[in-house]
């Protein structure tokens, strides 16, 4: 047993100082992003957030609704092959659109078929499993990059430099960051474990760029703000679940209490999914996520455009005309927290 004394810090426990800036409005500023994978060499270029692969965000629907602000979203893994032939067969590939999937046999088995019939439709791929730091994880990846050399792949999750510097370097182009910190997600609870989110972001970043590659942030957003200190922090993309969830693009049961419409969003390690999905929870496991009735939102559009606004808005805050500058114009200035804030948010 050992314990680390670095302090690492989330997104509450932090704040942007502001600087001096020659920008006039926030229109002036560009938040699209260009990159070249390190192993697919396929070039990107779009507004660098996706929608999170939750059942209940990761939909056709949310997709076509993100594309028009040249957004990208990750599919949920559970859309039967027909469905996804129709889906990427028929839509162009900018922005990407994220083929997910875990990682065993009958997952594998699935892509290889959607693969075969898809020919040259699917190209972004994104692996998901709750704890990227085991063998059988490694080892699927080994084989989905030697089997599919060309797709772009982005797989997590994991919270450390040492871990990220390994995903890169046995063929993920874009790691996926983040344990414990989604909303609906209650591994920190469950099972002691995680890191705070601003800290895995700096330490993750920082590995993946010395070595070309690219990291996801990956749950803790539920402000525009939080997604400015994502960036800010060096994340190449952001993943989001919650501030999407409740929306008519999503998936989820409606149901109406006390006369207010809400939809049911969960995390895909709750007992709910695990019913729905795998026909309970396991017993040898314990539930790591939970359920909650969000208030129905509307069209996706709109919160989109706040999020766009606030990130820009940070920009302008600092003096970064491109979102690629604002990393390299961020400080950040901790801040006290009330003991129940820190240790017990909600």
């Amino acid at each position: 047993m050992r314990i680390e004394q670095d302090i690492k810090l989330d997104f509450g426990d932090v704040l942007i100082r502001p600087k001096r800036s020659t920008l006039v409005s926030r229109s002036e500023v560009d938040i699209s992003r260009e990159f070249v994978f390190p192993h697919s060499e396929r070039r990107y270029h779009g507004i660098p957030i996706i929608a999170s692969n939750m059942d209940t965000v990761g939909t056709f629907e949310m997709a076509d609704a993100l594309a028009e602000e040249s957004l990208s979203a990750a599919l949920h893994k559970y859309y039967g092959d027909k469905a996804l032939l129709s889906f990427f067969t028929a839509r162009a590939e900018s922005p990407p659109v994220f083929y997910s999937m875990g990682i065993t046999g009958p997952d594998y088995e699935k892509f290889v078929r959607v693969m075969d019939s898809a020919g040259d439709s699917i190209h972004y791929v994104c692996v998901d499993v709750a704890n990227g730091y085991t063998r059988a994880f490694i080892r699927f990846i080994h084989k989905l990059r030697s089997s599919f050399p060309k797709i772009t792949l982005m797989a997590g999750n994991v919270v450390t430099g040492e871990m990220t510097e390994e995903l890169i370097l046995d063929g993920v182009d874009i790691v996926k960051v983040g344990i414990g910190p989604g909303s609906v997600c209650t591994t920190r609870k469950v099972a002691g474990v995680g890191y705070p989110q601003l800290s895995a972001i700096i330490e993750c970043a920082d590995a993946a760029h010395g070595l070309r590659g690219f990291i996801c942030a990956d749950g803790g957003c539920g402000s525009p703000g939080d997604l400015a200190k994502a960036f800010g922090a060096g994340a190449d993309f952001v993943m989001l679940g919650g501030m999407l969830a409740g929306h008519d693009e999503c998936a989820g049961e409606i149901v109406e209490v006390d006369g207010i419409r809400k939809m049911s969003f969960y995390g895909m390690s709750s007992r709910e999914a695990m019913t729905k999905y795998s026909g309970g929870v396991a017993p040898y496991r314990a539930s790591e996520g939970k359920a909650v009735l969000l208030d129905c939102r509307g069209p996706v559009l709109f919160t989109v455009r706040e999020i766009l606004g606030g990130v820009r808005s940070a920009c302008t805050y600092v003096g970064a005309i491109r979102l690629k500058e604002l990393s390299k114009r961020t400080t950040f200035v901790r801040i006290a927290r009330r003991f129940d804030e820190a240790h017990h948010p909600e």
